[in-house]
Order: structure tokens, then C-alpha cells, then sequence
């Protein structure tokens, strides 16, 4: 079966569809998320549903499995039964994504020595008023590359004494990832748009049925 991913990024009007609805879409999503001007932390979930939902646009209900055990922590959905690790980060640069979310140390070094990168990866960089990106990084190219630099170069964990929330693939290895050759992208212009949004607007309609 031919990679869906590569004939994805090749699709010319999806990628145009892309670049014009996925900052529009993020921008709703940290509305969504939003109380009293800040932000939560609830908008990483909100963008990964809309990436799913962008696969299930693009490839049928059916073929996008989104209920996925907590067994896998790392694998956010699978197509055509493969695994998918969903990531997106707010940055100019390529540091910061988590592979992992935990607060204990232990677990944190635990998850370093028996990591192995197992899935594909989407990845997308928000880079509001600037350029970022959407990009499909293959799990050959994770495995690759993690071989050839090893894990100690591949995975930053958390500097003890801090709260930082979990463990990072480091900024060097996620540049050299999405530079691959292998990997593709959409590159995206992150422009905002004058959106009118009530978060609870659609629960007072729901309660008025």
C-alpha cells in the first residue's frame, strides 16, 4: 500500500486548504482554551483533535482510529491501523515538544533509557505573524536518526529542581528531523484573523433547544 502520508503532502489543494484553515482552526482553539487573556494547557488537546479531524477529512472516518488504550501514551491515532504521534508547538524554532508528560524524575530517566521512537509523526509549528509549518516525519527517518546520534543527543529530560512537566525530543534532533530529506511539509504563514468568538455561546444554544 503507498504511503497516505506522502501522497498527502503531495495533494496541492490540501495543502492550500491547509494554510489557509489551520491557523484559522488554531486560532479558535486557543480562544477555546483561553480564560482571562492566558491561555491552558488544554489547547495542545484541542489541536491534536483538529488534526485528526484533518485525517479523517482527508482519509474517511473509518480508516482514522481515535480511541486509542492509555497503554500507548505516545501514539495519539492510528491510519490504516499504523500508529501516530500527533505534536505542536508555539516557537520560532524547533525546540520544546514533549514526547512525554510526567513530573517524576525517576520515570523521566526510566523513559529515556527504553525509548524507541515506534510510530510516524505529525508535527506542527505554530509561529504566529511569522513562518511555521506542518510536517510528516516518518518513523524510519525518528529511527534513523536516533541510531546515529543516540539518546542522550535525541532526548532532553527535565533539569532537576524544575517543573517542566515531562521529557523533550531536543531541539537539534527535531530540526535534523524535519530537514530529512524524507520527511515532507506545508509550509504555513501564521496569520491571525479578526474571529468574533463567545466560548459559551454554543452550550446557551444547546440549552435553549
Amino acid at each position: 500500500m503507498p504511503n497516505p502520508f506522502i501522497e498527502m503532502f503531495a495533494d496541492d489543494k490540501l495543502a492550500d486548504k491547509v494554510k489557509t484553515r489551520l491557523p484559522y482552526l488554531f486560532q479558535l482553539a486557543e480562544l477555546e482554551s483561553s480564560r482571562a487573556g492566558k491561555i491552558g494547557m488544554e489547547v495542545g488537546s484541542v489541536r491534536e483533535r483538529i488534526v485528526i479531524a484533518l485525517l479523517i477529512y482527508r482519509f474517511g472516518e473509518p480508516n482514522v482510529q481515535t480511541e486509542i488504550p492509555i497503554t500507548e501514551p505516545e501514539v495519539d491515532a492510528r491510519l490504516y491501523g499504523q500508529p501516530i504521534s500527533i505534536k505542536t508547538i508555539t516557537s520560532k524554532s524547533f525546540g520544546g515538544v514533549k514526547i512525554i508528560w510526567t513530573v517524576d524524575a525517576q520515570k523521566a530517566l526510566q523513559f529515556q533509557e527504553n525509548y524507541y521512537p515506534h510510530s510516524d509523526m505529525l508535527l506542527v509549528q505554530v509561529n504566529w505573524n511569522g513562518m511555521g509549518g506542518f510536517y510528516y516525519i516518518p518513523m524510519q527517518t525518528q529511527q534513523r536518526l536516533f541510531n546515529r546520534i543516540g539518546r542522550l543527543n535525541y532526548i532532553k529530560l527535565p533539569k532537576p529542581g524544575t517543573n517542566p512537566r515531562g521529557v523533550e525530543i531536543t531541539g537539534q534532533a527535531l530540526s535534523s528531523l524535519v530537514k530529512d530529506t524524507d520527511s515532507k511539509s506545508i509550509v504555513i504563514n501564521w496569520n491571525r484573523t479578526k474571529i468574533d468568538f463567545d466560548p459559551l455561546k454554543r452550550w446557551v444554544e444547546l440549552w435553549r433547544e
